[in-house]
């Protein structure tokens, strides 16, 4: 049978070429290639027996787990589409990814589904439930049990010949407005963010050379990140496709410890976490003492920025470790590795294919504001939303497609793009803009701060004024005049902050974003 892109065909490859290498570790939980690809061939096979078509969508609603992973190739392996769904989200919010997906089935942990208990009454397509084992005890009408579906479905490779055409979707959680369901092609997404079988060079030729990396040493990683996100899953799919053991962070809650622990353990090449909010963490920990990281080579970060200070609290300890932190939207895919800089949210050294375009999707001048954009192997747009797809993605007069999801950014002289932050957030001062994410990153560089949210406040004066709800570090005491003081040399003076909140802790959306509305909402009962 011809080999296609679609993932399932790429782990069925893995696994003949070595099916007793280590795949994946998750809690107590471990998978050679061979029990990973039986186990997907198990999920597929009971999905098909309940009726999942090809082409109809599946959703996952899980923490980090090993069945996460196996039911995502399981879908595959039927032709079916996965829809991955954020555990945080609150019952009107999985209401409308699974109505908004069209989900038939879905595969859930117990005490998560119990939220969508409260919905599924008006969820007339969602017809088949699949209970993951956890803490919950609710009952789940009409479901079957994960382990039960497994042990009576048939293990074999024999499914229907698949294509690089099969789908694979990604619902992304903007700042405004319900999530959207980013639609890729499967060949697409694997050489578009997964690193097309060689993270670290050329990609590969064929599916079937995919077989090679089942013969050289792979290079282990603890996957932090939440795997329903992006940058977590593309992670993970990233180190199955490269031969490389991954380990699951199973915690709930992120504990330095916990991952220091599983690095020495698993004796771990990469570290993947997310930005500041687990770098730091886990630079305090190492403060501390006592954890073997030995084995560490690399630090990867994805799904939130990096700040310069956080890299060199991690130095500090690890002055050895490669930083491979990388640029990606869910409309884009991975787009390239950082290369530092103190201006914008970031610096890229970016793939072919991507650049920064103006309103006429001309490549802008070196210095130039514009938006950055990605050509070649990008998403077909958005789910059941063909105006938001018309808004996003483009053609231009040479009949290159382009992804533009709205990341404003400059391109530099060495062709290198600072990232300044999207456009829909701008707050515009005196006729200056300010990203509202550039001052961010710049503040959470105060060793006092602990996380910060930006916005524009109305002013009599400049139109908008630049704005901070800072929650301090334990113990840290935070001023205005400190903050602006500690930007002056990274920040040009229209985007210092002129008016500042503290509070305990920062509140963040279901996707751990920025939550714009919430800190303008500190300032009005401040103001109150």
């Amino acid at each position: 049978m011809a080999r296609s892109y679609n993932l399932a065909d790429l782990l069925e490859i893995m696994a003949a070429a070595g099916p007793e290498r280590p795949a994946l570790v998750a809690g107590e939980a471990r998978r050679t290639y061979r029990e990973l690809n039986e186990r997907a061939s198990r999920v597929g096979h009971h999905l098909a027996g309940a009726g999942v078509r090809p082409g109809e969508h599946v959703a996952i609603l899980a923490y980090n787990r090993a069945e996460w992973v196996e039911a995502m190739f399981g879908i595959f392996k039927i032709r079916a589409v996965p829809v991955p769904v954020n555990f945080r989200y609150v019952a009107a919010e999985l209401h409308h990814v699974l109505s908004d997906s069209d989900s038939v089935a879905l595969i859930g942990e117990r005490s998560l589904l119990e939220k969508v208990e409260e919905v599924r009454a008006d969820l007339p397509k969602l017809h088949h439930v699949v209970v993951l084992e956890d803490h919950g005890t609710g009952e789940i009408p009409g479901a079957v049990e994960y382990e039960k579906a497994l042990a009576t479905a048939d293990p074999s490779d024999r499914f229907p010949e698949r294509s690089g055409d099969d789908r694979y979707i990604m619902y992304t959680g903007g700042t405004t407005g319900y999530p959207k369901g980013v639609e890729w092609r499967c060949e697409d997404i694997f050489f578009g963010a997964l690193g097309g079988g060689n993270p670290l060079g050329e990609p590969v030729g064929s599916p079937e050379e995919l077989a090679e990396n089942a013969r050289r040493p792979g290079l282990p990683v603890v996957d932090c990140a939440p795997i329903m996100h992006g940058a977590g899953q593309w992670v993970a799919f990233m180190g199955l496709f490269h031969g490389s053991k991954v380990v699951l962070y199973t915690g709930h809650a992120f504990d330095p410890d916990a991952a220091l622990r599983l690095v020495a353990e698993e004796e771990a090449n990469v570290l993947m976490l997310v930005g500041d909010v687990m770098a730091r963490p886990v630079a305090e920990a190492l403060a501390v003492g006592g954890y073997d990281t030995s084995s560490l080579i690399a630090i990867a970060s994805g799904g939130a920025p990096l700040t310069q200070g956080a890299r060199e609290a991690l130095q500090a300890h690890l002055p050895n470790v490669l930083f491979l932190d990388n640029y990606g939207a869910s409309e884009t895919g991975a787009c390239g590795p950082s290369v530092g800089g103190r201006e914008g949210t970031a610096r890229f050294q970016v793939k072919p294919g991507v650049t920064v375009l103006d309103d006429d999707l001309t490549v802008v001048a070196p210095g130039e504001i514009g938006r950055l954009a990605r050509s070649g192997h990008i998403p077909l747009g958005y789910y059941n939303d063909p105006a938001k797809t018309a808004s996003t993605f483009f053609t231009d007069a040479e009949g290159t497609r382009w992804s533009v999801p709205g990341d404003f950014a400059t391109l530099e002289e060495d062709g290198t793009i600072t990232l300044l932050g999207r456009g829909s957030l701008v707050i515009n001062t005196g006729g200056e803009k300010v990203y509202p994410e550039e001052v961010e990153v710049a503040l959470k560089d105060h060793p006092g701060v602990a996380d910060v949210v930006v916005v524009g406040l109305p002013d009599e004066r400049f139109g908008q004024r630049v704005a901070a709800v800072v929650a301090p570090r334990p113990g840290a005491e935070v001023t205005l005049d400190g903050l602006v003081g500690h930007c002056r040399d990274r920040l040009a003076g229209y985007k210092l902050p002129r008016q500042l909140q503290l509070v305990a802790a920062v509140q963040r959306t279901a996707v751990g974003k920025s939550d714009y509305k919430w800190a303008k909402k500190v300032f009005a009962e401040a103001d109150a």
